[in-house]
């Protein structure tokens, strides 16, 4: 029976050396992993925070681009409905014209195209020669003269 025990204490002992050194492995390569694993976890945090960040940063930039098109939105509305300088011009030009035509009415065709014709030039010479300063010192007795401070009044503001 000594025998029995002998050869079994000799067999258990490899058996136990062979386990603590394969536990030993198992734990160190346990640990590895949980290292591992911690670290991936920080990198994905990281990494989280700062798409979270860049979103975040997206997002307010988005809409503060929209706030800026609406805005333009607006404004071009609004500068599209005010009349331009050159629509002012060319009403002060008809008023002229009509205003003569309404004086010298024997033939309405023939004398609304002088009439717009003696306007025009009347307009470009106000606008480009001395009668412009003319107008400003001596100023004119008729109700065209109302109309043109009116329309210099508004192309000035």
């Amino acid at each position: 029976m000594e025998n029995i025990i002998i050869g079994v204490a000799i067999g258990f002992i490899p058996m136990l050396v062979v386990l603590i050194v394969q536990y030993t492995k198992h734990s160190t390569k346990a640990k590895e992993h949980k290292q591992e694993i911690a670290r991936l976890k920080s990198m994905l945090t990281d990494r989280m925070d700062l798409e979270s960040d860049g979103l975040s940063k997206l997002k307010a930039e988005i809409a503060e681009l929209k706030t800026q098109n609406e805005n333009l939105r607006i404004s071009l509305r609004t500068y599209s409905q005010k009349p331009g300088r050159k629509e002012v011009s060319r009403l002060h030009v008809y008023q002229q014209a009509a205003d003569r035509l309404t004086i010298n009415s024997p033939g309405f065709g023939a004398a609304w195209q002088a009439a717009l014709k003696e306007s025009e030039d009347e307009f470009e010479k106000t606008f480009y020669g001395v009668q412009p300063f003319i107008r400003r010192v001596i100023p004119l007795k008729t109700s065209d003269a109302n109309v043109v401070g009116r329309l210099e009044k508004d192309e000035s503001n």
